[in-house]
C-alpha cells in the first residue's frame, strides 16, 4: 500500500515522488500523448520492471521491454547504439517515451538515449538503488563513458518525473545500499548538516533500508541535489559543489576500470576533497576528521592504499571541472560552505595523496 508521497519540484523541470509502494505512480510521470514506451533495465529488477510494465499497459501505452548490459557495462556508444536501432525499428516518434528502471548506469544511458533520438524524447526514470534516487536520476544529467573517462559523452536532458519507491531498495544488497549513502552524506557536507547530524546520532540505522530516518535522509538529499540544479541545471557554476569528492573519485574509478563502486570512490574523494583543503590552510583539522568518522562510521572506506598516483593524477587532468591544464577542485572552507580551489600546487596534491593512502 502506497505511504503518503513527498513530492520534491526541480524548478519547473520536473518532480521527484518519494515514498513507499509507489511504483504505479510512474503511469502518471510519462506526459500525456505517449503511444510507445521504451523501457530501459538491466534485468536485476524484474518484478520492478513487470510493475512498471503493467503500470503504463493499464494506461494503453504500448511497452517496449529491453534488457541492457548491468551497471558501468551498460554506458557505452555501441549499447546506446542498440538502443537507437530498436526505437528506429519500431517507429518511435517525438511524443513516445523512454523509461528508465534500474541504477545509476540505467538512468544515465535511458537519459542519454532520449536525448539524443530524435533530438529529445521524454524520459522518466524509476531509480531502484539509493544512489540512483538521490543523486543519477535527478537533476537531467546523462551520459556514457569512453576509454579516455567517466561520462565524457552527454547531454543535459531533464526527465519528465522520477519515482522513488523505496521499498524497491527491500532487496538492494547491503553493499550497494552503504555505497549509496556516500552520495547522501555528500549533500550533507556540502549544503545540510543535518544529515551528517541523523547519521551521526544513528549510524546502524542510516544504514538500512528501512531505517527509521530513511525516508527524510532520501527526501533531504534529493532536495539538495533538487535546489542546486534549479539554480543551475546545465552545470555552469554552482552545480559543480554536487561533485564534491567526484574528481579524486571518478579518477579510482578509471584507475580501477569501474571494479569499484561508485559510492565507494566517492567516499575516498570526500576524503581526498577534505585533506586537500586541510593541506591548503582552508579546512580546520576536524572537519577533515568528521569526514573519515562519519563515512566510517556507515561502514565506508577512507583509505585509498596502494594508489598509482600518476595515473590518478592523469585521470583528474581529464575531469569536467578541469580548464586547459588547470585542475579545478570543489572543497570546503566549513560544513556546508563550498568553494573552487583552482590549479592547487603539486605539493598540496600529492601531500592530500598521501593522507588519503593511510588508514583512517
Amino acid at each position: 500500500m502506497a505511504t503518503e508521497l513527498a513530492r520534491i519540484g526541480v524548478g519547473d523541470e520536473h518532480d521527484v515522488l518519494v515514498g513507499r509502494g509507489i511504483l504505479d505512480e510512474v503511469a502518471h510521470m510519462v506526459p500525456a500523448g505517449a503511444e510507445r514506451a521504451l523501457v530501459v533495465s538491466s534485468g536485476t529488477v524484474p518484478r520492478v520492471v513487470d510493475r512498471v510494465v503493467s503500470a503504463l499497459s493499464q494506461r494503453h501505452i504500448d511497452v517496449l521491454p529491453v534488457t541492457i548490459p548491468d551497471a558501468e557495462a551498460a554506458k557505452t556508444a555501441e549499447v546506446a547504439s542498440g538502443l537507437w536501432s530498436r526505437l528506429g525499428d519500431a517507429g518511435f516518434t517525438r511524443t513516445d517515451a523512454v523509461v528508465g528502471v534500474g541504477g545509476g548506469a540505467v538512468t544515465d544511458l535511458a537519459g542519454f538515449v532520449a536525448a539524443t533520438w530524435l533530438r529529445g524524447v521524454s524520459v522518466t526514470h524509476v531509480p531502484t538503488t539509493l544512489l540512483a534516487m538521490v543523486d543519477a536520476a535527478v537533476g537531467g544529467k546523462s551520459g556514457i563513458n569512453t576509454a579516455e573517462g567517466k561520462n565524457l559523452v552527454g547531454a543535459f536532458h531533464p526527465p519528465a518525473g522520477v519515482v522513488c519507491d523505496l521499498d524497491v531498495l527491500a532487496t538492494l544488497p547491503r553493499a550497494d545500499y552503504v555505497a549509496g549513502l556516500a552520495e547522501v552524506i555528500k549533500a550533507g557536507f556540502i549544503v545540510d548538516p543535518v544529515i551528517l547530524d541523523l547519521v551521526e546520532a544513528d549510524p546502524g540505522a542510516a544504514a538500512r533500508w528501512d531505517g527509521p530516518a530513511t525516508v527524510e535522509l532520501v527526501v533531504r538529499a534529493i532536495t539538495v541535489k533538487a535546489d542546486v540544479v534549479a539554480e543551475d541545471l546545465r552545470e555552469s557554476y554552482l552545480r559543480e559543489i554536487l561533485n564534491y569528492g567526484h574528481t579524486f573519485g571518478h579518477a579510482v574509478e578509471q584507475v580501477e576500470v569501474f571494479r569499484r563502486r561508485h559510492g565507494e570512490a566517492v567516499s575516498i574523494g570526500m576524503v581526498f576533497a577534505a585533506e586537500l583543503a586541510g593541506a591548503a590552510g582552508m579546512l580546520a583539522r576536524d572537519v577533515v576528521d568528521r569526514h573519515r568518522r562519519v563515512l566510517g562510521m556507515v561502514g565506508l572506506p577512507t583509505a585509498y592504499a596502494n594508489g598509482d598516483w600518476p595515473a590518478l593524477h592523469a585521470a583528474m587532468a581529464r575531469d569536467k571541472k578541469t580548464r586547459g591544464s588547470r585542475l579545478r577542485f570543489v572543497v570546503l572552507e566549513a560544513v556546508a560552505r563550498p568553494v573552487r580551489l583552482e590549479d592547487p600546487q603539486p605539493e598540496l596534491l600529492e601531500a592530500a595523496f598521501r593522507a588519503v593512502s593511510r588508514p583512517g
